[in-house]
């Protein structure tokens, strides 16, 4: 690229998300708010590194918290017209380091992975005469996880016997269980997830050779969401990086809501103490939120950073109200969803918030009884729909051939012939969903660069698969506030927000409390246009009283609109 492309890649930019794009070599920490544009601001980097002739593409390793971000990340590069850079989550960047190494090192190709923790827990701990629910098998999947992550061995796990109980399991027999899955899947000869960091880097640390062919690879290294990374993630991140400094780290320490995996911000927060000469940049424009929401996060945020800094509209005030029961409570949110959309704001600018899956049921409810369409996160997988599915063979079939068929046509009649039209049905369930589902598929076209071949688009589709990048599709969002960090929406409303909820009953100290606050802080800034919380009195099921979120204080009468009691 020539040296005036790269001053267009400045030119995008405001003055503190310059200075960090400018920052090309060395150590360099930023400190990214929500809504801060910090997406923008390492695309830009990178792109600008590369039109200088700093980076080589191929040498740039970018590395992202969930796969869904690594997709967007590729993305905006591809639409800046950057090489092949390589952008990967940690374990995916692990995996294939294990895959190709495995094989020199080992003669056998590596071991296969498991899909899930839950089979094999729930027969181990019948085995052993122990009866789990799903909720206590995913509490002790996530337990393994954190163990695993904290880089602690069994006999070191089985020492810390002031750890919080799991699954109502007393430690010994916790420890036991661990024991016996991990016996179950050497036995299967199979991994998990977090043994995919942990065999890449125990081979990194034992070849010399798969190691300095690794750091020949890749010399210059950018981490997003760096508060979220575990010790076995940064363990591996510095045997990539061994001596060299060219290490660019961006994160939040107001967004660190993932301690419970193992994940610290510490990392982020010593930064400057590990490299005494890095460039700290700090970015507080706020360009997602009105000046009130802005103000309303703020009172949220910790005292350590800068307090964000509208760059929007005043807009309305938030708006806290509270609720008899969480049926009267997700009725309410229903008939307020349903006014936007009469007032014309599309079904996948809004969004419905809470702080665990449970709390969905009853939010579910009140929207099937008015015919409104939503998508639960982390429920069926877009990819995984059979009408997706379909698409998607019928696309692989059609680029090995020549139509002389524009691709917008090709991928249109594809569609059409799995029942597809342009007008969206007006009868609700199965039949729009199927609808919206191709209609989201087709929209993936206005994603694709100019000029793109049926068979670009079967290679990018493979690789959203393969991401989990999926599109977004015309229906209101449900999810737990942990599943939407990195997301936005214009219109957000937070469910649930009361003691035992938000913070979680389970939430006993001030780091687990500060946890739970910052929790809600990422809830917030979510909302571009409009927020509003709630909570309810009573609990519609059991019949118990409840009381406001203690973090509800903050926002005195001043600061918060309407905080009705209905």
């Amino acid at each position: 690229m020539a040296e005036d492309t790269a001053v267009e890649f400045l030119t995008a930019l405001d003055e503190e998300q310059r200075a960090a794009a400018e920052a090309l070599l060395g150590p360099v920490v930023i400190l990214a708010g929500a809504g801060t544009g910090k997406t923008r601001t390492i695309t830009h980097r990178i792109a600008h590194g590369i039109a200088m002739g700093i980076y080589a593409p191929n040498r740039v390793m970018a590395l992202t918290y969930t796969n869904r971000a690594a997709g967007e990340l590729r993305l905006r590069l591809r639409q800046l017209g950057v090489g092949p850079v390589n952008v990967k989550t940690f374990h995916s960047a692990a995996l294939s380091q294990l895959e190709y190494f495995w094989p020199q090192f080992a003669g056998v190709p590596a071991p296969m992975i498991l899909n899930a923790k839950a089979a094999m827990l729930g027969s181990i701990a019948s085995a052993n005469s122990i009866e789990l629910d799903s909720a206590s098998i995913r509490d002790l999947a996530s337990e393994i996880e954190w163990r695993k992550l904290s880089m602690l061995s069994l006999e070191k796990y089985a020492q810390l016997e002031n750890r919080p109980k799991v699954a109502g399991l007393s430690h010994s027999v916790n420890v036991k269980l661990q024991r016996a899955y991990e016996d179950a899947k050497i036995k299967a000869q199979k991994i998990d997830f977090e043994d995919v960091l942990i065999l890449t880097l125990g081979m990194l640390r034992a070849e010399p050779r798969a190691l300095e062919h690794v750091r020949q690879q890749y010399r210059f290294f950018t981490v997003d969401e760096y508060q979220d990374v575990s010790p076995l993630q940064h363990a591996l991140l510095d045997e990539w990086l061994g001596d060299r400094t060219d290490l660019c780290v961006v994160g939040d320490p107001n967004q660190t809501i993932y301690s419970f995996t193992g994940a610290t911000s510490d990392f982020l927060k010593n930064f400057t103490h590990r490299f005494e000469d890095a460039t700290r940049v700090q970015l507080t424009r706020n360009y997602r939120s009105t000046l009130e929401i802005v103000n309303f996060a703020n009172l949220l945020s910790e005292g350590s950073l800068e307090p964000l800094e509208a760059q929007g509209s005043i807009g309305l005030k938030p708006v806290v109200k509270s609720f008899g029961s969480d049926s009267e409570e997700a009725a309410a949110i229903a008939e307020a969803v349903q006014r936007q959309l009469e007032f014309g704001t599309p079904a996948q600018a809004i969004a419905v918030l809470y702080r665990v899956n449970g709390q969905s049921e009853a939010i579910e409810n009140a929207l099937a009884k008015k015919n409104i369409e939503y998508s639960v996160r982390g429920g069926e997988r877009f990819f995984n729909r059979k009408e997706i599915q379909q698409a998607m063979q019928g696309i692989r079939a059609e680029a090995v051939i020549s139509t002389g068929k524009s691709l917008h046509h090709s991928v249109s009649d594809i569609c059409r012939s799995l029942g597809w039209q342009a007008k969206e049905p007006a009868e609700p369930g199965a039949v729009r969903e199927k609808w919206a589902a191709l209609n989201a598929f087709i929209g993936i076209l206005d994603e694709m660069p100019e000029g793109a071949t049926l068979a670009d688009f079967a290679r990018e589709l493979d690789e959203r698969k393969r991401s989990q990048h999926e599109p977004v599709q015309a229906s209101v969002t449900l999810s737990t506030i942990h599943a939407v960090k990195g997301l936005e929406w214009p219109v957000v409303f937070v469910a649930g927000l009361s003691e035992g909820y938000l913070p979680i009953s389970y939430a006993q100290t001030a780091a687990e409390i500060a946890e739970e606050q910052r929790l809600l802080y990422v809830a917030v800034t979510r909302a571009g246009r409009e927020l509003q919380l709630s909570w309810s009195r009573r609990d519609s099921v059991s019949g118990r009283d409840r009381s406001p979120s203690r973090f509800l204080a903050r926002f005195d009468s001043n600061q918060a609109g309407n905080r009705n009691q209905s």
